[in-house]
């Protein structure tokens, strides 16, 4: 039985602890932990196809009381909530507001785009020799990305990453001015992840809606505002600030750490930079094995509505039950090989953007379209990358992010 506890975010200081993970799944794939945060503890669901059932389940696994570990009140959760908090019709509603902006044919208009920004992101990396990948490639390019999507200048770049680090780093004191079991963070016990950050990125957002309300713009938060949701609800403020805050934070958080993963993966698998070079038309499907790779969310939380068996465990109304999908996406009953790095591993049902259920990533075609673009030019330009000094892992056990990745590079 494992030792180690999931809730212990000293476990993750290293990166993904696959081998927790490992011994998890094949010992204990529904497992308790305790908290010693102050939260009542949760269940864990470590295996691939139980985890499945968890997110295609709503009904007796909910996401409307959160989905990452922190609990809250009634009051914290209407202040707080957004999409990804939402479950049934006003969900439905709030995701079909938005969804027509990420579906694929929208996302590839932007492919010239995409293509001339990886360029110029790469030359101005490559041209210094060595540089911090995360920084310097991997915040870099998607954040530009949503800019364009948002069409903000790109002036206004650097609060953004700021803002975005601190929020999903809110449990890294390298991060943070302010650490969520901080008593000081009473006072912002209302906004999302307790940061002080939020409150910048709601007066920044009704500065964007003052600026676009009532006028015949197409970006998206054009669309949020002068739009109204098919259960014809306009959008209150508190779901303006909410849903604006989620496309800030997961519209380039999560694509930054895959491209940073991918990377450090292919470094640490030259075999495979080596294949996708010779067989460069493969690189869109490898793209589903960097992604499941990478797993740069951790987990995604929901709460048991009632008493339920799962697992051979008994699981009562109002605990929090865990999914882990980095654990999930190494699951050797669905994957053969799962720690190996195969290019053309086929099929690959990841569950990176989640398996079915509501909760699907609304965002997983433009990711998609980000990493192809941004790999057929890595891959073709360089001979080597090598790491040139030690990563740095986010304090997590939610985001599985690096937080700087310093590298020399050799150009074919």
């Amino acid at each position: 039985m494992a030792t180690r506890s999931l809730a212990d975010l000293d476990v993750f200081d290293n990166g993904a602890p696959w081998d927790l993970f490992a011994e998890l799944r094949a010992n204990d794939p529904v497992n308790w932990s305790d908290e010693t945060d102050g939260g009542s503890g949760f269940w864990s669901v470590m295996r691939y196809h139980d985890i499945v059932k968890v997110l295609r389940d709503p009904e007796t696994f909910t996401s409307s009381h959160f989905t990452n570990l922190e609990e809250l009140e009634p009051d914290q959760e209407e202040a707080r909530r957004s999409l990804l908090d939402s479950d049934g019709t006003r969900h439905r509603a709030l995701r079909r507001l938005l969804q027509n902006d990420f579906t694929p044919n929208n996302v590839a208009k932007y492919e010239t785009f995409l293509r001339g920004l990886t360029a110029t992101t790469l030359d101005n990396a490559f041209a210094k020799g060595e540089f911090d990948f995360l920084h310097d490639v991997a915040a870099d390019y998607p954040i530009r990305v949503l800019a364009r999507l948002l069409e903000i200048p790109d002036t206004d770049i650097e609060n953004i990453i700021r803002w975005g680090n601190a929020m999903i780093g809110s449990s890294d004191p390298s991060l943070t001015d302010l650490l969520p079991t901080d008593p000081e963070s009473e006072k912002y016990r209302l906004v999302p992840f307790r940061s002080p950050a939020a409150l910048e990125v709601f007066a920044y957002g009704d500065e964007l809606k003052r600026q676009r309300l009532g006028r015949n713009g197409t970006d998206i938060i054009s669309t949020m505002i002068n739009s109204v949701p098919m259960d014809g609800k306009p959008l209150t403020d508190q779901e303006y600030h909410t849903n604006f805050l989620l496309l800030i934070v997961a519209g380039h958080e999560t694509t930054r750490q895959t491209i940073a993963h991918t990377m450090n993966n292919l470094m640490n698998n030259p075999e495979v930079i080596a294949y996708l070079q010779e067989n460069p038309q493969d690189i869109p499907w490898a793209v589903e094995e960097f992604l499941r790779y990478a797993s740069p969310i951790y987990h995604f939380r929901r709460t048991a509505t009632k008493d339920v068996e799962f697992g051979g465990k008994e699981i009562k109304a109002g605990q929090k039950v865990v999914t882990w999908f980095a654990s999930g996406n190494r699951d050797p009953e669905v994957f053969a090989d799962p720690e190996k790095m195969i290019p053309t591993r086929m099929p690959n049902e990841h569950m990176t953007f989640g398996r079915g259920g509501p909760h699907m990533c609304l965002g997983n075609a433009l990711a998609r379209i980000e990493l192809i673009i941004m790999f057929e030019d890595v891959i073709r330009r360089i001979d080597k990358m090598e790491r040139t000094g030690p990563m740095d892992f986010v304090h997590s056990n939610f985001i599985h992010g690096i937080k700087s990745m310093p590298v020399k590079v050799t150009l074919r």
